[in-house]
Order: C-alpha cells, then structure tokens, then sequence
C-alpha cells in the first residue's frame, strides 16, 4: 500500500488490514454541540463490501454515535496499527443506526457473535478510503480482551440492561435523543 492516497472503495489490502486489527474509532458529530470519537472492539465490526461495513454497538457509558446519526448521517471509522508496519486507515461516509426492533436486525445480527447488551448496529456506506503513514502512532503489544464488559452483563437482568439504557443512553451529553426511548 503507498500512504496518503484516496480510494472509492475498501480494497482487497484495505480490508485485510481492517480485519486484522483489535480496535477501531468512530468519529460523528450532530450539526452543533460536541464532536464524539469512541474507541471499539470485541470483535465487533464487519466489512460486508467495497462500500459497506456493519458494526455492533454494545453499551456503553453513552450513546452518542445513535444521537448524532439521527440528525447528521456522516461517520468516520479509523484503525491505526499498533503491531508491524505503520498505517492509519479511515473511512468516511454516512450511516444509520439499526435497532433490535427494525426489521433489519436479525439479517445482520447474524455476522456478530451474540451479546447480551448489544444496542444498534450501525450501516455505513463507505464514500472515500485513505490512508496514511501512521509514523508517529507508538507500537503496542496485544495482552488480551478486556472481560470487564461481559463480567458487567452477567451481574445483570436483560431488565436490568435495558433500564441502563433508558437512564444513561436514551440522550447524548447534549441531551439529544438517541433512539433508545426515555422511561
């Protein structure tokens, strides 16, 4: 791959490179307020094609990506590569949030490995690719999966979950709605 070009689509490299990181970014932003870059992982993101990738959303202290995409559908997805050579590698295009209620769910559910706490699946359609050098990004060892999150959903009622949610979820920090309703 040479650095710091464009592309129309996820590549056969592009995507063998997503695939073989541990973590991504999510960049949105509503039309006003604060701009939101949330770091995932557990395995939770797939590339469906050249110009489509699926992502699980499991909760979280928030739910500003939901927030923002109710008003303002562009979205950014960045890797970095912390092992081997350097690389960042973002996309850019416009996506929606997909709840378990949506007729959609369950055709794509099925390429995630189920959890308890799954949220939305967020679909982007992938408009621009580019990388660049990633030169200054620290190399960093993989040690393992976090099991706090799982250890959090077992200590709790599906009830339970989706109380969290209505409590901590159903707005942003700036208080707009995120599709999740409000008790």
């Amino acid at each position: 791959l040479k650095m710091g070009k464009r592309f129309d689509q996820i590549g056969k490299s592009h995507r063998k490179f997503i695939e073989a990181q541990r973590m991504f970014f999510v960049g949105s932003a509503a039309p006003d307020g604060r701009v939101n870059i949330s770091p995932k992982g557990m395995d939770s993101l797939r590339v469906m094609g050249p110009n489509r990738v699926i992502w699980l959303n499991i909760t979280g202290s928030g739910n500003e990506t939901a927030g923002h995409l109710m008003e303002n559908n562009r979205m950014t997805l960045m890797w970095c590569a912390f092992e081997g050579s350097p690389m960042i590698l973002r996309c850019y295009g416009s996506a929606r949030a997909i709840h378990a209620s949506s007729t959609e769910w369950d055709d794509l559910y099925i390429h995630f490995k189920p959890h308890r706490s799954a949220r939305q699946i967020f679909d982007m359609s992938v408009e621009l690719v580019q990388n660049s050098c990633g030169y200054v990004v620290p190399l960093m060892e993989y040690r393992g999966e976090r099991d706090t999150m799982d250890n959090w959903v077992s200590a709790k009622t599906d009830q339970d979950i989706r109380d969290y949610w209505t409590e901590r979820n159903a707005l942003t920090i700036d208080g707009r709605p995120t599709g999740i309703p409000e008790k």
